[in-house]
């Protein structure tokens, strides 16, 4: 059976912080309804075939539909065969989250769980909007761990308001600290729309320059740690890289469902429209997807393998009659 991914888009925050451009920010009232539409989208996607070799829950904050993520894990599980190592992750917000509700996702099948964290002082914390404090996220890695989470990633943000390569270094320390064996870093970018774009917050953030040494002194942190720097936001201990992602670097098919959610399969790409009500009220949802035509030549292989530390082997270029040996 050929493998597949699965991407479920969960829309749903307490409060949106302000460099977020992300389809997110949906009345929680709506998880119930939503959380059916989901298992309606599941039932009758156009999949067969297929052996589902890791799914992904990302947001927004995941973890709001609660007992909601068992029931659409349990769907997926009835509708397509689950690998018996499939790689299951949910995104999760530090301070949402709780022993009880960590141990039941362990218990339904979730094996990997990635924390928002963004930064380890809680000032910068607080001019994030972020809802939780350095010490709550601390609580959260601790509780996934004793609740049974081994693989565990944290995400932070790097050339923030301030940020200096020093600080990045000892937000890398950081890091290790926690004991995590995955850990994601995104460089702050203002995006039109936002909050912070309308404050003007660019003003303050480092600039081009500062960036790239505050990036290049966190992962070298890392790097001195042992730590592989796999991809171009991602570093891991060895044989803790996040296997969903690379399926998106390596082009391998996967399906995203959700509003704003986008899928690679077939060698089309298509997505949904961010729209949660239209979702929702679909009878018929997979004819609301908008179709990003085709995907998966050369060029588009060529430059997402160029975000990998490995780059693009011989085997790889060989697949697109490419002699790179």
């Amino acid at each position: 059976m050929r493998p597949v991914s699965l991407y479920f888009h969960v829309p749903f925050c307490r409060s949106r912080c302000g460099y977020c451009s992300f389809y997110s920010g949906c009345d929680l009232a709506l998880r119930e309804p939503y959380t059916a539409a989901l298992v309606r989208a599941v039932g009758t996607a156009p999949l067969a075939g297929h052996e589902i070799q890791t799914i992904y829950f990302g947001g927004g904050t995941p973890t709001l539909l609660g007992a909601g993520l068992k029931t659409v894990l349990e769907a997926v599980r009835r509708r397509w065969p689950v690998a018996d190592n499939a790689e299951i992750t949910t995104e999760a917000n530090p301070g949402t989250v709780t022993r009880s509700l960590l141990e039941a996702l362990r218990g339904a099948g979730f094996n990997r769980i990635s924390f928002g964290l963004q930064d380890c002082e809680d000032e910068m914390l607080q001019l994030l909007g972020r809802r939780h404090t350095a010490a709550e996220c601390e609580a959260a890695v601790a509780m996934a761990k004793a609740a049974g989470f081994e693989n565990i990633s944290v995400d932070f943000m790097l050339a923030t308001p301030g940020q200096t390569p020093e600080k990045a270094a000892r937000l890398a320390e950081y890091g290790l600290s926690l004991g995590v064996p995955h850990l994601s870093s995104y460089l702050l970018k203002i995006e039109e729309g936002t909050p912070f774009a309308r404050c003007g917050m660019a003003a303050r953030c480092p600039d081009e320059d500062t960036a790239a040494d505050c990036y290049l002194a966190y992962y070298h942190t890392l790097e001195k740690a042992g730590w592989r720097h796999y991809e171009i936001s991602n570093a891991a201990q060895p044989g803790y890289e996040s296997r969903h992602n690379t399926v998106y670097w390596q082009l391998g098919e996967y399906l995203g469902i959700g509003p704003g959610a986008a899928s690679y399969y077939g060698g089309r790409r298509f997505r949904f429209a961010e729209a949660m009500t239209e979702f929702m009220a679909a009878k018929e949802i997979w004819k609301l997807p908008l179709d990003d035509g085709p995907g998966g030549d050369w060029e588009e292989a060529l430059m997402l393998a160029l975000r990998l530390a490995e780059g693009l082997t011989p085997a790889r270029a060989a697949q697109y009659g490419q002699d790179y040996a």
